[in-house]
């Protein structure tokens, strides 16, 4: 509410904590004259008070709760007068509404609750004496009106405690059944006042007692009911409060007698009742009296009063009331050690339980209580009947249900917290039942509760018994379960749903802490946790062993620990061996698991003495940098690879360093390895990785017997279905190679010849079945095995073997003989396999000839690659399904390098097949073929590039044998018509190939003789438009294609290596520019191209790159031509070839070759031919284009603007055009039918051709020097068409006019509005600019009705930013203000009005003139350009202040006349005369305005109550503005004015319209100082702020006092103002002049209050509380509160 702080006493100066009124020391009256002000002040707070009263009742919620809060305000400053008179208000009007009654009753009890210490006991005594009547009037229950009267009562008794009980008890008489509210009266009364009930209800207990057996309804019943329970709670409360009791040596045993006889009724009568209510108020009654009632007498009724609390459950289905009560007894029967409550234990656990166990809706708090008293039950019973209660515990655990588990287990670790103690003895049972029930197969639920009742156990030291390390593997478990991120289960609508991924994450974070938190927990982990490394089971769950065994290794290293061996006794704890393979293997994939690698390597660094005594100072040297690779990557950025052979290297080093000291531990190890690869069947990858790891162990074997035995045994043991095995043994046996290659090569030999590689013969057999597919496999792997053991052989033996022992048995199992018969395989692995071998052993041979320098004939190499080109063509063309062509591409790549050479025709074939089998392959994600491996997208993507990464390869290593422009040209050959396709894919292919090539070839390239690099020409021609290809790759590859072509030139000729020519270098950062978005950067990127190509192509490759560009215009990507066209013209410009000879190139031709072009370089070559014709024949191009039809299309529009890219070319047909547009006739005035008289304005077409030309011209940049030519001519001739298009349509019949046609989407007005504002825009003023776009000054100088506030926008920007041609621009637009145009008269009259706004006028010497312009236009026939003339006469003020002595008699006269204006239905002219006026007389002297000061402030006073914001707020400013001149001759009569206008602008302090409130603000702050009081006017300065926020109430609160001090004579005076204000047609206005007379009258004193009308005054407000709005009764109920004082 506005004035809350002021009824608080709160002061906006913040300098009183005074309620309204004057400070007491300022009133000093004596005796008498105080009684006689008691008894005016009883007198109207009496009044106020009934008048309250009276419309307490009122329709409004708001008004009805002011009322109310208006009451306890008076009845606090005056409680006996206010509560008086509600007490005297009741009793006459006895048949007052019910509803009525209960709010009048409210307001009472609030008031006493407030005063209840300085109410006097009489008036007390008939305040009980009404409140129990109005309770006990009606023998009915009326609940709302009986329940506030009891209310009342209980307020009063909190201290009339003796009267209220005098009042009660004669109505509580034996024998007699009392009202049911007086008995719920004492019962809150019991409560309410604790000390002072308590010794009556000995007393009431017994009066009580026989009134039981007397209640026959259920309402009476349950009132006693809820008494009994009050009473038991006070007395309890008394009694564990003896120390603050009047009287300590109160005890329970005088109460137990009739506590315990109405329980016998309750209990043995009432609870048996059918009314749900009662029995819930009984049973709650029950529980309370329980704790008073005699012990022998508990314990004689507690087997059958906990059956009949038990029994309710079944009847409620709200338990809360029914626990608590079984709570209480169950405490009371515990705390005296009660022997009958044993008896009652299995039926109280078998009916609590299940409330346990349901399920508890989280969101239902009543619920959620009940559930926890539920548990403070079991709490109690653990006190006493701990082997009990486990027992009933164990056993439901033991229930194969899900609700029975999880309820059990949430009270097990309930009770494992609560009472420690009491189960200390129960450890390891309890443990022993856990245990079973962990091994059941429980659901996700279940486990959930477990996890968290062994986390319990464990902080509470359980685990470290027998049983605990069950508990751990269980968690354990949980860790385990698997991860499905690709295929997550869908979710239930089960909010109890707990999912895999929740329950095995909360079990790792169990496991963590346990670890790190719970320090007794470290025995039970160490070493018990490495059992869990090695099952494959538990594989899931190794990234929190690891780290929980990490962190425990760790500790126990910095305790200084000093076992070197783990103690196996009754331990499954894995070897040395076995945990280095384990852990290694976890290694090599470390993201897998949820991130085991880390901790597993942690695990190695923290366990290594363990494994070896000789591993701890290698390790902590390895680890860590390993540990932190992992840390600085993830599982998109890891090389897998390279972290392998990390791991392989680390495994290696160690070997090295445990052999030196230990040969036979290298051997132990491998034996580890082979015992394990069957564990990892299931994980491929990491098999895989363990075969590695055996053969580095192998490597390390000095045994060959050893090696011998376990090669073979590695061979046997692999699955050869699985490729990553087959990759994994065939590594092994190439590291095994490396050191043992005799024994190697006979192992594999042997197992070349073993049963599992042959298949009887017989012609039946050619086709396969499935033990053949597995024959297939296993030659795979052979043939593998081969490959590998001749790269990693020792070079001085293998190179003389190679064909003899490698070669020839690769390709025997390759080759399949039947009966003699040779079948090739059709088996995709085996071929795959053959293929890699083939390159392991091309680079084997390579390498070892290359590094030993000894030429190497490898004879089988024309064969190999027929064979591969065979394999190739086999493929489908239209899809690439397996990596065949890849690796058979890549094998002959290696195959090349091996002599001898190959031939010219064998090397065309070679690279025809490879390319066609692989350029005209579709796009990956076109290629939507399915295969039997169903690869998704992405692995096809990486198919498709590793497939073309090998073509390049391919062709650069042909290209290499012969580094020559001639290869070169043969091997683009190939590519040449692949660059042009139509096909994104394949250009893209073929371009990558391109620039792949020129950059090998450069980089290789040493010239020794100059020579002509003949290709030059067509390998630019073709490679410069794909340098603007849609595809990004395509531009980027071909710009470094054009680098390294230019380079290539550079070579050939004759620079020398280390030569860098800046042109060709620049085009190595263009790049970046081809890839932006924006089209003008791309565009100057090819220009430069084009300086660069220029500059470096030899003149005899001009003429084909030109030819080769001249196609590129036609290309089907409008990109590729703009750029073929933008090096075009650089070529012919800087190697003058001069396109001077196509000038007669007609027109018309061009406009139709722009409509066919649609990308913007080509554009530009051809609208340079327009230009260079404008340049020469100006009329004749202008008088052409002007016949084009209206609006100009796209490309008439391009050629008007191409006449702007020469500076001169553009000014003159500037010029021509608007010296044409101001001769012609804007529009003509035709009727609009024949049948109407109104006329319509139709535009001219000539001059709308124009004025679109105009505009088509400056919408180019380049014109922008001819517009600052030219610039006062163009904005005066513009911004006149402007004015004359506004309203202007187009012409019926263009036709007539002319050949020009018109369509009719053409706008006239829009058109000239966008021909200044592109006049603007070439300009370059962008303050003007961004005026008018903020303001959207364009958008309004369209329309009509706002036109002239767009001018007026313009002019402003113009005036401040635009002035250097300002002078010259009001001389061209002056003429038009006695033009025939009305348009053109507004246009100019706004222009002017604006400019008079500013001082720019002054400084240029316009002021006279514009003033002279603008007095003559008063006189108008448009009552817009009158407005606007007085707007600028206003505005004098500002921009020529100094002229405004000048002109002052007819300025103000102007004003004046202005707000007598009588066609002013909008009120536009007054608001500008009032707003002109307050502008005129911030700068007018004395002199000119006191004469007339009077006259004014009269004519502005009616405006302050108009209903139009804006009129208000200009009248007030007005008048604030007036106050420069109240200080002179005529100060006293403006004061009058002042204090006869002060209630007005008081009032609207609050209006609705912020703008109002701040001319208000305005106008106060500049009176106050003439008011003759330094406080107001402190007041005024200080808090109305013009932004500030105002505490209305608070301001007007504190005002009042310095009126009231500073203005005695005119307190009256202001109170009746107000008073007039009651019957304003605005609310808000009502509502102020009452809380305004509030403040007045509330803080007056009695001698001031006897010059105030108060009966007249307080009427009216009191009348308000009437009123039809609402928040104007808020406000009277307000103001009245204020007035507790009178």
């Amino acid at each position: 509410m506005l004035a809350r702080g002021s009824i608080k006493g709160g002061s906006a100066e913040g300098s009183s904590t005074q309620r309204p009124g004057k400070p007491s020391d300022q009133h000093q009256e004596g005796s008498r004259e105080q009684r006689c002000g008691d008894r005016m002040s009883g007198s109207h707070t009496q009044a106020f008070s009934l008048a309250l009263i009276d419309a307490a009742f009122d329709k409004d919620e708001g008004v009805r709760q002011e009322i109310a809060q208006a009451l306890r305000v008076l009845g606090a400053r005056h409680p006996q007068l206010v509560l008086t008179a509600c007490h005297d208000y009741l009793s006459k009007h006895s048949k007052l509404v019910q509803v009525h009654r209960v709010i009048v009753l409210h307001s009472m009890e609030a008031i006493a609750k407030d005063s209840l210490d300085r109410l006097e006991q009489p008036l007390a005594r008939k305040l009980i004496s009404l409140a129990s009547d109005e309770m006990t009037r009606s023998k009915d229950v009326q609940a709302e009106w009986q329940a506030a009267a009891s209310q009342l009562l209980v307020a009063l008794g909190c201290r009339f405690i003796n009267e209220v009980m005098e009042d009660v008890l004669q109505k509580f008489q034996p024998g007699v059944l009392p009202h049911l509210y007086i008995v719920h009266t004492l019962g809150n009364l019991s409560t309410a006042n604790v000390y002072g009930m308590v010794p009556f209800l000995t007393a009431i207990l017994g009066t009580m007692l026989p009134m039981l057996a007397m209640a026959k309804q259920d309402s009476m019943k349950s009132v006693f009911t809820i008494a009994l329970a009050h009473f038991s709670e006070s007395i309890l409360e008394y009694l564990a409060n003896l120390d603050k009791a009047p009287d300590p040596t109160v005890r329970k045993d005088a109460f137990s007698a009739e506590i315990f006889s109405s329980y016998d009724i309750l209990f043995n009568g009432w609870l048996q009742h059918k009314d749900p209510k009662l029995r819930s108020s009984v049973v709650e009654a029950v529980g309370q009296m329980s704790h008073l009632m005699p012990h022998d007498k508990l314990e004689e009724q507690l087997p059958r009063l906990i059956p009949g609390i038990l029994n309710l459950y079944r009847k409620h289905s709200d338990h809360l009331h029914i626990t608590q009560s079984l709570c209480h007894v169950l405490d009371a029967a515990v705390e005296m050690g009660s022997r009958v409550l044993e008896t009652q234990i299995d039926n109280l656990l078998n009916t609590l339980h299940p409330q346990i166990c349901a399920t508890l809706d989280y969101n239902n708090h009543t619920a959620v209580k009940n559930h926890n008293e539920v548990l403070r039950c079991f709490t109690v019973l653990a006190c006493a009947y701990t082997d009990r209660l486990v027992a009933f515990l164990l056993q439901k655990l033991e229930v194969h249900n899900e609700k029975v588990r999880i309820g059990t287990l949430t009270l097990l670790k309930h009770l494992v917290n609560s009472t420690a103690t009491q189960l200390d003895s129960k450890r390891l049972l309890l443990l022993t039942g856990m245990k079973l029930t962990i091994q059941d197969n429980n659901n996700y639920k279940v486990r959930r509760m477990l996890a968290q009742v062994i986390s319990t156990m464990a902080h509470h030291d359980y685990l470290e018994l027998e049983g605990g390390e069950a508990m751990v593997e269980f968690i354990i478990k949980q860790c385990a379960l698997p991860c499905h991120p690709e295929n997550p289960k869908p979710r239930t609508y089960d909010p109890e749903e707990v999912t895999e991924e929740g329950l095995r994450d909360m079990c790792d974070n169990i496991l963590n802490l346990l670890t790190t938190t719970v320090k007794r927990m470290q025995e039970v982990l160490w070493p018990f946790l490495l059992e869990f490394v090695m099952p494959v089971q538990y594989l899931n769950a190794l990234a929190p062993v690891c780290r929980s065994l990490a962190y425990l290794g760790t500790k126990r290293q910095q305790a200084g620990s000093t076992e070197a061996l783990l103690d196996y006794a009754g331990r499954d704890l894995p070897t040395p061996h076995a945990l280095l393979t384990r852990l290694l293997v976890l290694s090599s994939f470390p993201y897998r698991g949820r991130g085991r690698g880390v901790p597993a390597l942690r695990l190695l660094q923290a366990v290594s003495a363990l494994i070896h005594p000789q591993l701890g100072r290698v390790w902590d040297d390895e680890l860590p940098p390993l540990i932190q690779h992992l840390e600085e990557h993830s599982e998109e950025t890891l090389a897998q690879r390279q972290w392998e052979d990390k791991l392989l290297l680390l495994l290696s080093r160690s070997l090295e360093t445990v052999t030196a000291c230990d040969e036979g531990w290298s051997c132990q190890l491998s034996e580890e390895m082979s015992r394990h690869l069957h564990h990892y069947n299931s994980f491929p990858q990491e098999k895989g990785f363990l075969y590695k790891c055996a053969g580095v162990a192998l490597r390390q074997i000095p045994n060959s017997d050893v090696v011998r035995r376990q090669l073979m045994e590695l061979l046997q043991s692999v699955r050869h279905s699985e490729i990553l095995e087959r990759e994994g043994v065939a590594v092994c046996v190439g590291f095994c190679a490396t050191t043992h290659l005799d024994d190697t090569l006979s192992k594999l030999q042997d197992f070349g010849k073993s049963d599992i590689l042959k298949k009887s013969p017989s012609l039946f057999h050619i086709l396969k079945d499935k033990s053949d597919v597995e024959l297939e496999k296993a030659k795979s792997t052979v043939i593998l095995c081969y490959g590998y053991l001749t790269l990693h052989a020792p070079e001085d033996q293998i190179l003389a073997r190679v064909e003899k022992d490698v070669v020839k048995h690769v390709l025997a199992h390759f080759n399949t003989k039947v009966l003699g018969i040779k079948v090739e395989t059709k088996d995709m692995t085996i071929k795959l396999s053959l293929m890699k071998t083939l390159t392991l052993i091309a680079r084997a041979i390579h390498a070892s000839s290359s590094r030993r320098n000894i030429p190497y004939t490898f004879s089988q190499k024309g064969e190999l690659l027929h064979y591969m080109q065979d394999v190739i063509r086999a493929e489908p063309a239209d899809a690439l399904r397996t990596p065949i062509r890849q690796h058979a591409i890549t094998t002959c790549t290696h195959l090349l390098k091996l002599a001898p050479p190959l031939g010219e025709v064998d090397t065309f074939e070679l690279i025809k097949t490879c390319m066609n089998s692989v350029f005209g392959l579709p796009a990956p994600a076109v290629d939507r073929s399915k295969d039997e491996n169903g690869i998704n997208l992405r692995e096809r993507e990486v198919l498709y590039e590793d497939t073309l990464a090998a073509l390049q390869e391919l062709l650069k290593q042909i290209l290499y044998q012969d580094l020559s422009p001639d290869q070169l040209d043969n091997v683009y050959k190939h590519v040449e018509g692949w660059i042009m396709s139509p096909r994104e894919c394949e250009r893209e292919r073929a371009v990558l190939t391109t620039s792949s090539l020129l950059a090998f070839y450069l980089d290789k390239l040493q010239v020794r003789t100059v020579v002509s690099f003949h290709s030059l020409g067509s390998l630019l021609g073709r490679l410069v438009p794909r340098c603007m290809d849609p595809a990004g790759t395509v531009r980027r590859s071909a710009l470094h294609g054009l680098h390294s072509l230019l380079s290539i030139q550079q070579r050939h000729a004759g620079f020398a290596l280390d030569h860098r020519d800046e042109a060709v270098e620049r085009l190595r950062t263009l790049p970046d520019t081809l890839d932006q978005p924006d089209s003008k950067q791309q565009f100057h990127s090819c220009s430069q191209i084009g300086q660069v190509i220029a500059q470096c192509i030899p003149q005899t490759q001009l003429q084909p790159l030109l030819l080769l560009l001249f196609e590129g215009l036609a290309d089907p990507h409008p990109s590729c031509s703009s750029a073929a066209s933008v090096v075009i013209n650089t070529l012919v410009r800087i190697r003058g070839s001069s396109l001077g000879d196509q000038v007669p190139v007609l027109l018309s031709v061009l406009h139709l070759r722009l409509e066919s072009i649609v990308a913007e370089p080509v554009k530009s070559s051809v609208l340079q031919t327009v230009s260079l014709l404008a340049a020469q024949n100006l009329p004749a191009v202008i008088s052409c284009l002007l016949l084009h039809p209206l609006p100009y299309d796209r490309a008439v529009g391009e050629m008007w603007g191409s006449l702007a890219m020469e500076g001169t070319v553009c000014r003159q047909a500037l010029e021509v055009l608007t010296e044409r547009l101001d001769r012609q006739q804007p529009y003509e005035e035709r009727r609009e039918s024949l049948l109407r008289s109104a006329t319509v304005q139709l535009a001219t077409v000539q001059p709308l051709a124009m004025t679109c030309a105009v505009g088509a011209l400056l919408s180019r940049p380049e014109s922008g020097e001819a517009v600052s030519l030219l610039q006062p001519l163009l904005f005066s001739s513009l911004l006149l068409r402007v004015g004359s298009s506004i309203g202007v349509r187009l012409p019926k019949d263009p036709t007539g006019q002319g050949p020009v046609r018109i369509t009719t989407t053409l706008d006239v007005c829009s058109c000239s509005v966008e021909a200044l504002r592109g006049m603007v825009v070439r300009s370059g003023n962008e303050d003007i600019l961004r005026i008018m776009a903020d303001e959207d000054g364009w958008g309004l100088m369209k329309k009509q009705d706002t036109h002239h506030q767009g001018v007026t926008l313009l002019a402003r920007a113009t005036a401040q930013h635009g002035a250097t041609h300002l002078h010259s621009v009001v001389e061209r637009l002056e003429p038009a203000l006695t033009a025939p145009y009305p348009g053109q008269r507004v246009t100019v009259a706004a222009f002017f009005a604006e400019l008079l706004n500013h001082r720019v006028t002054c400084d240029l010497l316009l002021t006279d003139g514009l003033v002279s312009a603008l007095l003559r236009c008063l006189v108008d026939t448009s009552r817009l350009v009158r407005m606007l003339s007085i707007r600028g006469l206003g505005n004098v003020a500002t921009g020529a202040a100094g002229k405004v002595h000048k002109y002052s008699t007819r300025l103000l006269s102007a004003m004046m006349a202005g707000m007598d204006e009588k066609d002013d239905v909008d009120d536009s002219v007054t608001l500008e005369s009032m707003s002109g006026l307050s502008k005129l007389l911030a700068q007018l002297r004395g002199n000119n305005v006191e004469p007339i000061l009077i006259n004014i402030a009269l004519r502005i006073r009616p405006f302050f109550e108009k209903d139009e914001d804006r009129v208000r707020s200009a009248a007030f400013t007005v008048f604030g503005n007036l106050s420069r001149f109240g200080d002179g001759e005529s100060k006293a009569d403006f004061l009058e004015q002042v204090h006869s206008s002060m209630v007005s602008l008081l009032l609207h302090l609050n209006d609705t319209s912020h703008q109002v409130v701040k001319s208000c603000k305005f106008a106060l702050r500049l009176i106050g100082p003439l008011m003759g009081s330094a406080n107001v006017s402190a007041m005024f300065q200080k808090h109305l702020l013009e932004e500030a926020h105002l505490h209305y109430g608070e301001f007007i609160n504190d005002l009042a006092k310095h009126i009231i001090n500073d203005f005695p004579e005119k307190i009256n005076f202001y109170i009746m103002g107000n008073v007039s204000f009651f019957k304003s047609t605005r609310a808000e206005i009502r509502g102020n002049a009452a809380m305004f007379t509030g403040f007045l009258l509330g803080n007056l004193s009695q001698a001031e209050l006897q010059s105030v009308s108060l009966e007249h005054v307080c009427g009216a407000i009191i009348m308000l509380l009437r009123d039809a709005v609402p928040a104007v009764r808020i406000k009277a109920a307000e103001a009245l509160s204020l007035l507790h004082e009178l």
